[in-house]
């Protein structure tokens, strides 16, 4: 049996940290924990973990300033805990490099649904199969929407991506992007110059099918630009966004 994921769990509410450290350990998940982020910042680099669970009002180092720390030296999903859904909160993790977020109080089943959905788009090894039996049942999210046929290398007006290494390059140069910014890449070049709506890039890159928080998907948008230009993906106000071709090819 593939193992567990291993989560870091960085709460300072000492009820809330171990209410939810319990409960995901019902649910199989090994789970350290850290009451600061200083502390956290500690036991990342020193377990290694596979998903980081981060509140984002903390002592010492606070959520938004350790994302951006872990972010230099691991491309490892984070999963923010705001106890408002304030859009500064929301916005300020996101382009601190969060994968995601969930607002307080949670379910403890959604809770580990959207776990499960960040470690099967980014994490090397699976969440447990099953639920335990005194837990809450979760409800599977529909399969996304197949896209469009992949090529094997895609080059753009110098945008190079592998999909065989998952390496992205510009004019030669190699572009370090997070999972999550690299499947919403493969979803830009498998169709530039196609108009790809939110919800269908939250369906396909998040693996959502509900109607989720569509800010996820601008924020990831911004720090997609800001990484291969900003000239490259083109807003379509009310829709969507599209990849344009700046010098009018493809290859």
């Amino acid at each position: 049996m593939t193992a567990a994921a291993r989560i870091l769990l960085v709460e300072d509410d000492e009820v809330i940290r171990e209410a939810t450290r319990m409960a995901l350990e019902r649910y199989g998940f090994p789970v350290d924990t850290a009451a600061d982020g200083l502390e956290g910042l500690e036991l990342f680099r020193e377990r290694r973990p596979d998903l980081l669970l981060l509140d984002v009002m903390l002592p010492l180092l606070d959520g938004v300033g350790l994302c951006r720390r872990i972010r230099e030296e691991s491309q490892l999903p984070i999963l923010m805990m705001s106890a408002r859904s304030d859009p500064i909160d929301v916005i300020s993790g996101l382009e601190a490099g969060a994968d995601d977020y969930v607002t307080k109080p949670f379910e403890t089943a959604v809770l580990v649904a959207r776990i499960r959905t960040v470690l099967r788009r980014t994490g090397p090894r699976e969440a447990p199969a099953t639920a335990p039996a005194a837990a809450p049942a979760t409800v599977p999210a529909p399969p996304a929407p197949p896209g469009p046929p992949r090529a094997a290398v895609r080059e753009i007006d110098g945008l190079t991506v592998d999909t065989d290494g998952m390496e992205v390059g510009i004019d030669g140069r190699p572009v370090l992007l997070t999972p999550t910014e690299l499947r919403l890449l493969l979803e830009f070049t498998a169709a530039p110059g196609v108009l790809l709506e939110r919800q269908t890039l939250l369906e396909r890159v998040w693996d959502y099918g509900w109607g989720a928080d569509t800010r996820v998907v601008d924020v990831h948008v911004q720090r997609l630009r800001a990484k291969i230009g900003a000239d490259r993906i083109e807003t379509v106000r009310g829709f969507g966004y599209k990849l344009r071709r700046l010098r009018g090819g493809t290859r």
